[in-house]
């Protein structure tokens, strides 16, 4: 249940480059759920785009182009759940991204995509809604069809083990919130 926030400078970005990095950014999100090619899965993945004025984005202390790669500044927010992805499923992430953008540009040079930041905000378990209901990781892969019985579900698993250890240890109260709520697992 990925959400991507695109910002970009004003005129890097045309209608239909929008609509095709929206479709590529969306099966980016469907590969990071594991293939999630769900409909539930989809409904899930939300691109939102955020164009920028030239004088609302400053690169280097100025405005114009002088620290900026082509194809342009980028900033990706990647919002996802705590505990999804270990740290090289999260490098594929922000490759996957800034080769996503690179393929609707016409960029091109020795240090294109250098303006290109892709940012992964994991939201702590229990932080995240929907239809006014808090949702936990495990009833997301219920929602857009994932197995439980996988190795990354298995990894979220220790993840949130190992979290719900050091917090005891540290004496956090035990309904902090943050940690596994999956009953059925």
């Amino acid at each position: 249940m990925p959400i991507m926030n695109v910002c970009y400078g004003a005129g890097d970005l045309d209608e239909t480059a929008k609509a095709n990095l929206a479709k590529k950014l969306t099966d980016v999100m469907i590969r990071m759920e594991g293939g999630a090619n769900t409909r539930g899965g989809r409904a899930f993945a939300w691109v939102l785009f955020n164009e920028l004025a030239q004088g609302d984005w400053w690169a280097g202390g100025e405005t114009g182009n002088g620290y900026v790669s082509p194809p342009g500044r980028f900033l990706v927010h990647v919002n996802l759940p705590e505990g999804y992805m270990n740290a090289e499923h999260k490098s594929e992430v922000h490759a996957w991204v800034t080769e996503a953008i690179l393929a609707v540009t016409t960029a091109s040079g020795e240090d294109v995509g250098h303006s290109i930041q892709v940012i992964i905000d994991e939201v702590p378990e229990g932080h995240w809604a929907a239809a006014g209901h808090t949702i936990s990781l495990a009833s997301i892969a219920d929602s857009v069809g994932l197995s439980k019985a996988g190795s990354r579900f298995a990894w979220s698993k220790t993840y949130f083990a190992a979290k719900a250890r050091a917090r005891a240890a540290a004496g956090f109260p035990a309904d902090t919130g943050g940690l596994w709520t999956d009953r059925a697992s």
